[in-house]
């Protein structure tokens, strides 16, 4: 059905006249007269009597009415649907309570009028850069490391530092210090099950912890994460490391703590990554708004995994 000739007709009907409808769709009379001539032909009904008063919908006409508002209606949702700046823009956060989620909340918050599709694909650094290459999501947060081979199309930006914390429970040794520094986790029993074994993630904690000497333990099943809170609050040996800006829940029983790691601090580097072509002008907000929230702490008193020193030559935006 042409569109065209369904806003035509609507057009005609809230106008009255023929004449008003040409005025108010920049055509002529004339051609709203054959847009109409041609709809009435493909419905194979006559929608207006003509009349020496001008033209009055028939019952067919007022029959076909509420349709072709509906029909103009879902155009333009279908529309908006795809349009770039109308649309939903997809990100995906990586995982539901990390840090990503948390800022895309409070994006949310302060941009109410652009709305999100928020999704975790649960996918590592290639399946998520591959996704946003075929447009499958706008966006994804992830370490990219200067190995790592990015197609001509995707661009990223550093735009996220998350500082760790140590979580222990209440019997934990260093349960009431109000900081501790990387050096003072070696020979404590860091617990970190389903921590990837390759990939960006792995290569981030594997150099962590070579770097101050830890040993951080990874094997066992692997349960819901309140499962491993669980553990902890009743244990006295047994602590994780969480990143500043993940939220997690327990129940005030457990007095779980959570203790800055200081001295230097260390942190998580994530980058935005997009397709450079992508014209979806929310885009360029959200990345301004994650700068904006980025702590920019002097060199030495943070630290971060040697990669994440210097810019990957293969980036397409500054970090």
């Amino acid at each position: 059905m042409d569109l065209d000739a369904v806003r035509t007709f609507v057009a005609a009907v809230d106008a009255g006249q023929f004449q008003e409808a040409a005025a108010e769709l920049a055509i002529t009379q004339q051609a709203v007269s054959k847009r109409i001539a041609s709809l009435e032909k493909g419905l194979g009904v006559r929608l207006f009597a003509r009349t020496a008063r001008g033209a009055q919908l028939t019952i067919e006409g007022q029959a076909f009415l509420p349709h072709a508002r509906e029909l103009l209606r879902v155009a333009e949702r279908a529309d908006a649907s795809v349009r770039p700046g109308r649309r939903v823009l997809r990100v995906d956060v990586v995982a539901r309570r990390v840090v990503t989620s948390v800022l895309l909340q409070d994006f949310h918050r302060t941009h109410p009028g652009i709305e999100l599709d928020v999704v975790t694909l649960e996918a590592d650094l290639d399946a998520a850069i591959a996704a946003v290459e075929a447009g499958t999501i706008d966006a994804t947060f992830h370490a990219v490391p200067p190995r790592q081979r990015l197609p001509r199309a995707i661009s990223t930006a550093r735009v996220i530092d998350e500082p760790h914390q140590l979580l222990v429970g209440p019997r934990h040794p260093l349960a009431n210090a109000g900081a501790v520094t990387p050096r003072q986790l070696a020979g404590h029993r860091i617990r970190m099950p389903g921590l990837p074994v390759r990939g960006e993630v792995a290569d981030y904690y594997a150099e962590f912890a070579a770097t101050f000497g830890f040993t951080i333990d990874i094997l066992g099943p692997v349960f819901a994460k309140e499962a491993l809170l669980d553990e902890i609050a009743d244990a006295s040996d047994l602590a994780t490391l969480v990143g500043e800006g993940t939220r997690y829940l327990w129940p005030d029983r457990y007095d779980l703590r959570r203790i800055p790691v200081r001295h230097p601090t260390p942190v998580y580097p994530m980058s935005m990554i997009w397709r450079g072509d992508n014209p979806h002008p929310a885009l360029v907000e959200l990345r301004a708004y994650l700068e904006s929230r980025r702590a920019h702490a002097p060199a030495d008193e943070v630290w971060v995994p040697t990669w994440a020193q210097r810019v990957p030559p293969t980036t397409r935006a500054s970090s």
